[in-house]
């Protein structure tokens, strides 16, 4: 099925803000954010690093070495994996890409120098002046740029053959060269589920406000969760639902904390009437746009 995000800027409450304006919420993003960094970097590098991914055994080791929690956790390792296969999936178009830029050159340079070659052919036979089939590419000069067009189209055969060197050789690197990911700073990743109340049990929304559970390693100084009132996501369409999962997704953009969440939509209800009732149909011109209406009956 499809799946929608709706994006909003968190909003900044008076009633919410402290001494330093931010709310207790972004207080916590800021906090969280470098943190879940490093714990997805390390989660990438295994990723990138080892054929077979034990989810069990790595849960132990990030919660160990990191304190976060399992259900955080969650969010780590699907944040990880999707940038590592976003960049496997980006390193194959690249490479198809360059295949098929050489793929054209190639095609390029045979028919240009195949025209070169048979009209140095048709000029080197005796009486050419003569010739009924005439030449596939005759001989012709330009006095504003100076040149002939055979030379023209020899220095654009030679700019061909080097860009050809380069793609063949970026083709070749881009086979043994170990891929990179980028992950990049003030992301926080939450995975939800159908099965949890409100679609998440660490980020559970009630359609006004948020309840964010903490992870381990932040609770001396936040609490067990953390609350915010980010309000509704306005939409003329509102399709996201009160039950099924929702993942939450917080990043950091244009120095504003901004919350994202993943659903799948409910199905939009039908506007119109059924074809029973008749239709309209539109046939589209470049110059004009023709239209006729069937009723529902039918006519013998």
């Amino acid at each position: 099925m499809s799946i929608l995000t709706y994006c909003k800027g968190l909003p900044t409450l008076e009633s919410e803000m402290n001494a330093l304006g931010f709310t207790e919420l972004e207080m916590f993003l800021e906090s969280y954010a470098p943190i879940f960094r490093s714990a997805a970097i390390e989660t990438v590098n295994y990723y990138l690093s080892s054929d077979e991914f034990n989810k069990s055994e790595w849960n132990t080791h990030l919660q160990k070495s990191y304190g976060i929690n399992k259900r955080h956790i969650n969010g780590v390792i699907s944040f990880a994996k999707g940038r590592v296969d976003a960049a496997k999936t980006h390193r194959e178009l690249h490479i198809k890409t360059i295949a098929g830029k050489i793929k054209s050159i190639e095609k390029w340079l045979k028919s240009s120098e195949r025209k070169l070659k048979l009209a140095r052919k048709f000029y080197a036979k005796k009486n050419w002046q003569d010739s009924k089939a005439g030449c596939n590419f005759p001989l012709s000069c330009s006095l504003k740029y100076r040149d002939t067009n055979w030379s023209n189209l020899r220095f654009q055969i030679h700019g061909k053959k080097r860009k050809l060197a380069l793609f063949k050789n970026k083709l070749k690197y881009l086979k043994v060269e170990p891929i990179r990911v980028s992950v990049p700073l003030g992301n926080i990743f939450i995975v939800g589920s159908k099965d949890e109340s409100r679609g998440n049990q660490v980020a559970q929304w009630d359609g006004q406000a948020i309840k964010i559970r903490v992870t381990q390693c932040l609770e001396s100084r936040f609490g067990k969760t953390v609350t915010s009132n980010i309000g509704d996501f306005d939409r003329n369409i509102n399709r996201l639902p009160e039950s099924g999962s929702k993942t939450w997704h917080f990043f950091y953009k244009n120095g504003k904390w901004v919350a994202a969440v993943q659903f799948t939509p409910k199905p939009v209800k039908q506007q119109s009437q059924t074809v029973s009732y008749g239709c309209i149909g539109i046939d589209m011109n470049p110059g004009s746009i023709g239209w006729a209406y069937v009723a529902n009956q039918t006519f013998q």
